[in-house]
């Protein structure tokens, strides 16, 4: 046993390594548990949209009388020509496709289940009744009698808007859609939403048909972005945060030179301006005395910010280089582990199924409920009424915390493989698969503290989503008041947001850790 600075203490101190401690337990179980209860909702949500039809309806169809195109319907209480049996109708027909209300995107029109689409224009009645005649496909309201159409009364209402123009059938959706492009293009947006009435659902659903290139857009904006950032952090990062620092700087002292030079200008050549607007008007002189008073409150604030930002660099320069020596050790990351480069491709895509499978659901629900006549149009829609409302507020709560779970597992599953490449002290001997490790950890032991910091999220993120939807419906009928309290509101959910995402992102890393060493 050596004494206090014996050289077999130092030799004893030099043999040891650090190595993660393996001996972990589950962390926030009640949450896991309450997580999986949800996630079994929104499940449960999807199979009472298929088994009440709702995915039926929205896939092969209905008619304006609440039949399926492609199967046997039963009887609708106080519907007429409801139960008809449609196996050999397929597609979807609309008498007037081009009649679409533009603002709420939906097809206004009278539908019919009919087993061919007109492949050519029908100008006349005459070629109604002859393309009945020759492809059993009766392109007017089933109680007319196709051979009697050039001469019926109802023809006006219960026919297609002549001339009909030529169509074919919807992939999917199995619609009969216009060649016309002029009216194809509304008619494409409008077809998914042909759920309903002007309810929030529905809405809803046609702001994500009108919002899906902007959507599209986005999700591969933010793909191409994280690309780059990983190229910066590998090649040039300690250049990079030296250029934005001295951006930051120079604009600052850009924009408080310009503000200064502007009031400057004022109080020079101001003077005689308003001497000359006194004898016009003295409403002109008040505005001009604000400006200058205005100009210069803005001068004295970016001054002072200017100030304090130069003191910050200054005494904050070692933070700086610290920040650098960071970077640089994370381009050493990827380096040895190649592999986290798929981490973005793999969170995009789960992001991307997890979307296509809510929006096919939000679908779902809009052809889901109890058969309504609509008082305007005369149409059948189902509708879901009293409780079942509900289902929808519940599917879009899980859009926001089953999208905040998988980011909150990507950070996790990084900052596990980032952590042990750290605390291997011979690189050599790191695990053969530390990402596919930090995978199976996170699922092993943590997924209840990545569902309760992703509820959290959730949490703020609604409401701030709720004022924000508030505030845009409000726009330019509430008062400065009101205006001035719901963006404050806003701007402190954003910011608690942000921090509590940070403190997410602190937490990833401290289970991570290796909190309890062990020597080998």
């Amino acid at each position: 046993m050596g004494c206090c600075g014996s050289t077999e203490v130092s030799a004893a101190w030099t043999k040891r390594e650090w190595r993660p401690l393996e001996d972990r337990s589950c962390t926030d179980l009640p949450w896991f548990l309450l997580f999986t209860v949800f996630c079994v909702g929104m499940g449960s949500i999807c199979g009472f949209t298929i088994v009440t039809g709702g995915a039926a309806r929205l896939v092969f169809g209905y008619d304006s009388y609440g039949n399926t195109c492609g199967q046997r319907n039963e009887q609708i209480e106080g519907v007429r020509l409801s139960g008809l049996d449609h196996t050999d109708r397929k597609f979807v027909f609309f008498l007037d496709p081009c009649n679409i209300d533009i603002v709420q995107r939906k097809i206004k029109s009278m539908a019919l289940c009919v087993s061919l689409c007109p492949t050519e224009e029908l100008k006349t009645y005459q070629d109604l009744k002859r393309f009945a005649m020759v492809n059993g496909s009766e392109l007017c309201s089933y109680e007319l009698a196709a051979h009697r159409y050039p001469v019926l009364e109802q023809r006006t209402t219960k026919c297609p808007k002549l001339p009909v123009p030529p169509s074919k059938p919807l992939p999917v959706f199995n619609r009969c859609t216009p060649v016309d492009i002029s009216c194809y293009a509304r008619f494409a947006e409008a077809v998914v939403t042909f759920v309903g009435d002007n309810s929030v659902l529905h809405r809803l659903i046609a702001g994500v048909a009108a919002s899906k290139e902007i959507i599209i857009g986005l999700c591969v904006l933010a793909l191409f972005l994280s690309m780059i950032l990983m190229v910066i952090i590998r090649y040039i990062s300690a250049v990079l945060v030296w250029i934005l620092t001295s951006l930051v700087v120079l604009g600052s002292l850009a924009g408080t030179s310009v503000l200064w030079w502007l009031y400057i200008d004022y109080r020079l050549y101001g003077n005689d301006t308003s001497s000359k607007v006194l004898k016009e008007a003295k409403e002109e002189v008040e505005v001009t005395r604000d400006s200058g008073q205005a100009l210069l409150v803005y001068a004295v604030a970016a001054t002072v910010f200017t100030i304090i930002l130069l003191l910050l660099m200054l005494f904050m320069r070692k933070r700086v280089a610290l920040t650098i020596a960071l970077f640089h050790v994370a381009g050493k990351v990827f380096i040895h582990l190649p592999l986290l480069t798929l981490q973005p491709f793999v969170t995009f895509f789960a992001l991307l199924l997890f979307w296509i499978y809510w929006i096919l659901v939000l679908l779902f629900l809009g052809t889901t409920g109890n058969p309504v006549q609509n008082e305007e149009t005369g149409l059948t829609e189902f509708r879901l009424t009293g409780p079942l409302q509900y289902l929808t507020w519940y599917h879009a709560v899980g859009l926001v915390w089953i999208s905040e779970f998988i980011l909150a597992c990507q950070q996790m599953t990084v900052a596990g493989a980032v952590v042990t490449y750290y605390f291997t002290r011979d690189k050599n001997r790191l695990p053969v698969t530390p990402i596919l490790s930090s995978v199976l950890r996170l699922v092993r032991y943590h997924l209840g503290t990545v569902a309760k910091g992703s509820f959290i999220i959730t949490l703020v993120k609604i409401p701030r989503l709720i004022l924000m939807y508030i505030h845009n419906q409000l726009k330019g009928k509430e008062n400065a008041c009101a205006r001035c309290m719901l963006k404050t509101c806003i701007c402190c959910l954003w910011c608690l947001e942000k921090c509590l995402n940070y403190l997410n992102q602190k937490k990833s890393s401290y289970f991570s850790f290796p909190t309890c060493h062990q020597f080998i």
